[in-house]
């Protein structure tokens, strides 16, 4: 299915900055594999050449020919394909191949298969034939210059998915939009944060985000400029604005890194948080951090104690105004764990 759909609010598990790679492909003669997960829109610089044709912004494969003159192009079967390593196992709910700027050199067709392995696996052991591809998206038509959105409806936990474009061309980026699904055996007894994408969290709802979105706060790693964070609007009335939270699992919050980087003349005069256990009663909040004068660029630690165990954290900023991160140190409790291992069950 292609159209605007909404699983773009969604962590792309297929990330740079979450560990993601493309770790195989069988052609990159024009342009290298390794563009399709970069992160910034892509471009295009006309009339640019290197030694082997136009320089292009993404990943593409020299032209197929067929076996003779008589039969020149090729089968309807012959294919060219990319392997991508997740950042993160998790369940795809959406996948976006866009065709930008590639016009007279795009592929017909394409589909996108995925594949679940443990541990590291080398390109070897990803190209046996052994392994178990699953179609997530179906063999369909492309266009040039179109950024194709596919629904998917899998529930697998996948950690690899491979790209095939029918026969040849050129794709500028590739995004794979899902919830990660973290290992309970890795957290179980950890210290981590609680907050994180790379653990499933998700910023699951915002009051406002006009300047940027709140899926921001729980990227990895810290900000670079100001548009890499949250940013709402100026309030003209008496309200403040808020970001809910939904962590990886019940857990205790051990502390909080509320960091305000970049932001200088648009930063919040203060803030708080407020946490709450779905499990128990979703509509009780109760206080984690009272209101808090903040600093401008600058980044605020807390430590809490004997606070009681939350599934969400809300981070309401007065009235308004930037924060680049939210992390929330802590340790899942023993229902954390049993939903994760639950999951993982389900999941596969």
């Amino acid at each position: 299915m292609t159209g605007t759909t909404d699983f773009t609010e969604y962590v792309n598990l297929a990330a740079r900055a979450l560990g993601a790679g493309v770790v195989a492909a069988n052609d990159e003669w024009f342009a290298e594999k390794e563009n399709l997960l970069k992160p910034e829109p892509p471009v295009f610089a006309p009339h640019t050449f290197g030694p082997k044709g136009q320089l292009m912004d993404g990943w593409e494969t020299r032209r197929r020919r067929g076996a003779s003159a008589e039969h020149p192009h090729p089968g309807p079967d012959e294919h060219d394909w990319a392997i991508v390593r997740l950042g993160v196992p998790g369940v795809v709910r959406g996948v976006l191949v866009d065709t930008a700027y590639f016009t007279g050199n795009f592929p017909l067709t394409g589909s996108v298969q995925a594949a679940a392995l443990s541990g590291t696996p080398s390109v070897e052991e990803l190209l046996d034939p052994a392994v178990e591809w699953t179609t997530i998206v179906a063999r369909t038509d492309l266009k040039g210059d179109t950024a194709h959105t596919f629904e998917v409806t899998a529930e697998r936990r996948f950690t690899h998915v491979r790209l095939n474009i029918f026969p040849d061309g050129g794709v500028a980026r590739l995004r794979v939009y899902g919830e990660a699904v973290p290992d309970p055996a890795w957290l179980d007894g950890l210290t981590v944060d609680l907050a994180a994408q790379e653990y499933g969290a998700v910023a699951e709802a915002a009051s406002d985000r006009y300047f940027s979105s709140p899926h921001h706060l729980n990227a990895p790693g810290r900000s670079r400029v100001m548009g890499e964070g949250w940013e709402t609007r100026r309030r003209r009335d008496l309200g403040h604005d808020w970001v809910r939270v939904r962590l990886i699992g019940q857990a205790e919050v051990l502390a909080a890194e509320i960091d305000i980087d970049n932001y200088l003349g648009n930063a919040p005069g203060w803030v708080a948080l407020v946490g709450r256990d779905a499990s128990v009663d979703p509509d009780v909040w109760f206080e984690l951090l009272p209101r808090t004068r903040v600093q401008p660029d600058t980044r605020h630690r807390f430590r809490f104690a004997d606070v009681p165990p939350v599934t969400h954290v809300r981070i309401e900023v007065f009235p308004d105004g930037g924060v680049a991160r939210l992390r929330l140190p802590g340790r899942l409790t023993e229902a954390g764990l049993a939903g994760l291992r639950g999951r993982l069950d389900v999941t596969g």
